[in-house]
């Protein structure tokens, strides 16, 4: 390791975002929404969440003492376990058709 300053170390990992990638991200909506520039639809908020969910479960599987990342997903869990409920007491057949579509356990 290389010094930067007096007593700081340059890290000797790479810092990888956890953040879904723009064009996975638009990818994502665009699959997933109802009208061109649907983005707040709760069916394409659910499959966002449901791609970072997995991105996030993939992390702590290599770093599992990263406490905050494990808040942040459990947070994720939950905002998406309510728009699920939203979604099935609203349009059951749209959530049965989610539902198969991203692979979820039901």
């Amino acid at each position: 390791m290389r010094r930067l300053a007096v007593g700081i170390k340059e890290p000797s990992y790479r810092y990888i975002s956890m953040a879904i990638a723009t064009d996975r991200k638009a990818e994502i909506i665009k699959e997933f929404a109802k009208a061109d520039g649907d983005t707040g639809s709760p069916e394409v908020q659910v499959a966002l969440l449901t791609e970072d969910i997995r991105c996030l479960t993939e992390h702590l599987k290599v770093h599992r003492k990263d406490f905050t990342s494990r808040r942040g997903l459990l947070l994720k869990v939950g905002r998406r376990t309510k728009l699920l409920r939203y979604l099935r007491d609203r349009s059951p057949e749209s959530y049965a058709q989610l539902i198969g579509r991203l692979g979820l356990r039901r």
